[in-house]
């Protein structure tokens, strides 16, 4: 009998998206392309389509917890991320559980405002974030609008996105990933990365889609892919924003709203 191959793992602690092209589903999608296995712990489960959200029923953290531990004590984690949250209480388990489990390297993908720019979670919750979860990131993720709120600056420039990396860095994560999908003109598409030393711009041509649900989701589940195939943190999110680029290139005809685009289009991981 052939010995079971050797395989890397990688947990998102994370909510549910019925309509498949964020959170979870999004996650375990990219984890499969880049042929890591996937494991997961549910924090919620929403009613929800290319059309939105349509309601949400939040587990409790001991839910969450006994999830967390049940892979963590069996199966074993490479690289571990967190996505949707919802509330303080989740956010304080889970932060307990990192800790306790040693979940490292861990990318947090601070989901508190959308891309459009509407909060998500009360302002309890973002304490949470803050004080407990963000400093044991290996890499935090915040999109424009988020890392307005962790930094405390607005952030219309490239001069901007480049104080608040290193205001969200002060806060304790080894590196800052801010994203620039949400950026004004030509800015869009370029994300600033900063390890409290290397400052660097990763720019892409933004392409010309309305399909790009789970867009952060996705980043972030492809760079804690790379962290646990064992690449650099630099390295796992330059080659993370090559995979979503090229997803964006290819938009699923799904719904009548604002639908994900295809994350298994490309043949080969990047």
């Amino acid at each position: 009998m052939e010995s079971p191959r050797p395989v890397a793992t990688a947990l998102t602690i994370a909510g549910s998206d019925s309509g498949g092209g964020a959170g979870i589903q999004a996650d375990l999608r990219t984890f499969a392309f880049h042929r890591v296995h996937g494991t997961s712990a549910l924090t919620a489960i929403t009613a929800q389509s290319t059309l939105g959200v349509h309601r949400v029923d939040v587990l409790s953290p001991s839910a969450v917890a006994a999830q967390i531990e049940a892979v963590a004590s069996d199966i074993g984690i490479n690289a571990a991320k967190t996505g949707m949250l919802a509330n303080r209480e989740i956010i304080i388990m889970v932060a307990e559980q990192i800790r306790l489990l040693k979940l490292t390297p861990l990318v947090v993908d601070p989901v508190m405002m959308s891309r459009a720019g509407s909060r998500l979670i009360d302002e309890k919750a973002v304490g949470a974030l803050r004080e407990l979860l963000i400093p044991l990131a290996t890499i935090v993720t915040p999109n424009r609008y988020e890392a307005q709120l962790l930094a405390g600056v607005d952030v219309k420039t490239l001069d901007d996105m480049n104080e608040a990396a290193r205001r969200i860095q002060r806060l304790g994560p080894k590196a800052v990933l801010i994203k620039g999908g949400a950026m004004p003109g030509p800015l869009r598409g370029t994300d600033v990365w900063f390890d409290g030393q290397h400052l660097e711009t990763l720019s892409a041509s933004p392409i010309d889609t309305p399909n790009t649900h789970g867009t952060g989701c996705t980043l972030a589940a492809a760079i804690t892919a790379h962290l646990a195939l064992g690449r650099s943190p630099l390295d796992a999110t330059r080659r993370a924003k090559d995979y979503v680029t090229t997803a964006l290139r290819y938009p699923l005809a799904l719904g009548r709203g604002n639908g994900p685009f295809c994350h298994f289009a490309l043949s080969e991981v990047p």
